[in-house]
């Protein structure tokens, strides 16, 4: 606002517009002020728990029992864990939330397009705990008319659940990327003869890739960091496996299990909960610096 026009204010617009300001300012310093008491949070807790358990062990050893004798802290069986789930819910979920934006974006007209965009955000506003029941009383169920040897808790349950609710983020940002690319694109295709087709798979995908890899990215770290859904459908076993017809542990899930209130708060078992929180929050932080590194490097600006 320029002086002039400032002059004009009365003062009684010139004390709202502060207070307006000022408002605003408070609300974007609360995210701020949250994600350092939380970094604080973590950092202090995992200092007494590194104080007591070797940083080699946590990073190397391959057996994760704090709440057993002997115990062990060998962080691999949890990151184990969480990636064969969060993998498992991509390879799902990656083809049908992209095949839902293109078709969405490009195919859909009329009611059919109104319809299908609400029921995926019916989906993302369904409790994580009710995936985790429909994983134990249905999906689960289904998969052992087709692998006889499936475990009650098993990591391909928890992918499937979990597909299902990341779905709606990588079809929604998709569908936001793919109708960013302006009309006169796909109209110079045409004018070369080019089917639609063609021009969606061929020009106007690749035209919003940037858009596209940041939704599987994002996508990937709300499966790293689902909790629920995990804890219930893929049980409780920490274990190092490439099997996913076998019951894992997340992290997430062992955060659960110890924040219940049967470990007594200041034990090493306790503090535990933070070290492994720790990592998933590095992990989830480099996944999003990963996700604006390709916007911002493979996006393509038109005029």
């Amino acid at each position: 606002m320029t002086s002039q026009l400032w002059a004009k204010i009365s003062p009684w617009q010139r004390w709202r517009e502060r207070m307006v300001i000022r408002g605003l300012a408070f609300t974007a310093m609360v995210s701020i002020f949250t994600t350092v008491g939380i970094i604080f949070i973590l950092g202090e807790e995992s200092f007494q728990f590194f104080s007591q358990v070797s940083l080699k062990e946590f990073l190397f050893n391959t057996r994760w029992a704090p709440l057993f004798e002997p115990r062990s802290f060998g962080i691999w069986p949890l990151i184990n864990g969480t990636l064969i789930i969060a993998i498992g819910a991509i390879i799902f979920a990656l083809p049908v939330g992209l095949g839902i934006a293109i078709y969405t974006s490009e195919y859909a007209t009329g009611w059919w397009q109104k319809v299908l965009k609400p029921v995926l955000e019916i989906l993302a506003g369904i409790p994580s705990v009710v995936y985790g029941f429909f994983a134990l009383t249905q999906v689960t169920p289904f998969l052992q008319k087709i692998f006889p040897n499936i475990e009650v808790f098993n990591a391909l349950s928890a992918s499937i659940v979990i597909a299902i609710m990341i779905l709606p983020t990588i079809a929604s940002i998709c569908d936001d990327s793919l109708r960013a690319i302006p009309k006169t694109v796909r109209d110079g295709a045409y004018a070369l003869g080019t089917r639609k087709s063609e021009v969606t798979l061929h020009i106007v995908v690749p035209a919003a890739l940037s858009g596209i890899l940041a939704s599987f990215i994002l996508a990937f770290s709300r499966a790293i960091g689902e909790t629920m859904a995990v804890t219930l459908a893929a049980g409780a076993t920490p274990q190092l496996t490439a099997n996913p017809l076998v019951g894992v542990q997340a992290m997430t899930a062992y955060i659960a299990q110890v924040s219940m209130g049967d470990v007594a708060h200041g034990t090493v078992e306790y503090q535990s909960i933070f070290a492994v929180g720790l990592v998933l929050f590095l992990m989830t932080l480099a996944m999003n610096l990963l996700s604006q590194f390709i916007v911002k490097r493979y996006a393509r600006k038109y005029e």
